[in-house]
Parts: structure tokens; C-alpha cells; sequence
């Protein structure tokens, strides 16, 4: 892992944060997880296991800082990192496919999924939240899953125009 992979990496989940932070809140205040998305195309480009590691630790701390949900820092480290190592075998599974603009949205909307469910029965399991799954999955989760696979239409192909232009070691076929 070198240090150009690193800055990268670092940017992606600061411009994650950012995203999350601006972005006004749905649902009663609940937010889209922009840091999901740009983890996601982390991964994409480093599909090496220390970075999924890193990738998905680090946005699940910085996720928990921000996040609106009561109690909500130790599901959001716990459901990054659980679903960065998901993605990753998605990716490995789908090898070249995954580069692929419709396949990688797809991968998207899986790993939202993937992420909405282990953040929401880690919540309620560890903190007893009290809520209700069904109600919190339909009224969060599904929003987070269209908004996140739109999202990801929009930027990913913008990094990857960035990266091809610059030397970076990424998986992408150049």
C-alpha cells in the first residue's frame, strides 16, 4: 500500500463526509450514507484486503461521529466494516465485471442493502433501541438504496475519468 493509494483513499472518505454532512436529512432527519458510496469506490479501485480493512474502519468512525442515529457509533463501525469485506468478496466474485458502470451500481445497491440491515439489527440488538426493523428499513433503508445507487451513477465514472488521468495503481483497466 503506498502513500498516492492512501491520499486517495483519505480524500474519498473525506469527500464522503463532507457529502453526508450537507446533505440535508429525509425520513425525519434520517441521511443518505454518502460515506457508503465513496467506500464502495475505495474498494473498487484498491480491491486489496488492507484496504478494504482500512477503508471500511475508517468511514464506520467517521460515519459514527456524524451519524444521527441514537447510539449510532458502534453499528456504523461495526456495519462498515462487515460490509466493506461483503462488497469486497462481490467484487473478487464478479472479478472484471465489477468495474463495469451498471454491475457497480448493482454492487451499490446490494451493499446498501447489505449495510441498512446490519446497521439497524446491530442497533436495535445492541442498544435496544425499540424500533421497529420493518418500519425503520422502509422508511430509511429503501430511500438509502435508490439514493446511494444514483449517487454512485453520478460519481463514479468522475473518478474514474480522475484516476485514468493520473498515476495512480488502481484495479481499474486502463
Amino acid at each position: 500500500m503506498n502513500t498516492k493509494n492512501l491520499v486517495l483513499m483519505s480524500l474519498l472518505v473525506g469527500v464522503g463526509a463532507v457529502l453526508y454532512i450537507i446533505i440535508p436529512g429525509i425520513n425525519g432527519g434520517m441521511k443518505p450514507d454518502f460515506m457508503l458510496t465513496m467506500m464502495f469506490i475505495g474498494i473498487l479501485l484498491f480491491p486489496e484486503v488492507k484496504s478494504v480493512f482500512l477503508l471500511g474502519f475508517s468511514t464506520g468512525i467517521i460515519s459514527g461521529l456524524f451519524s444521527t442515529f441514537p447510539g449510532g457509533f458502534v453499528p456504523n463501525i461495526i456495519d462498515k466494516t462487515i460490509t466493506a469485506f461483503v462488497f469486497f468478496g462481490l467484487v473478487i466474485l464478479l472479478n472484471k465485471l465489477a468495474n463495469k458502470l451498471a454491475v457497480a451500481v448493482a454492487l451499490t445497491c446490494v451493499g446498501t442493502l447489505i449495510s441498512g440491515t446490519v446497521f439497524l439489527s446491530t442497533a436495535i440488538f445492541i442498544f435496544n433501541a425499540g424500533a421497529v426493523f420493518t418500519e425503520l428499513f422502509l422508511i430509511v433503508v429503501l430511500p438509502a438504496i435508490l439514493i446511494n445507487g444514483i449517487a454512485f451513477f453520478i460519481i463514479y465514472p468522475i473518478v474514474v475519468k480522475l484516476v485514468k488521468r493520473s498515476n495512480f495503481n488502481t484495479a481499474l483497466t486502463i
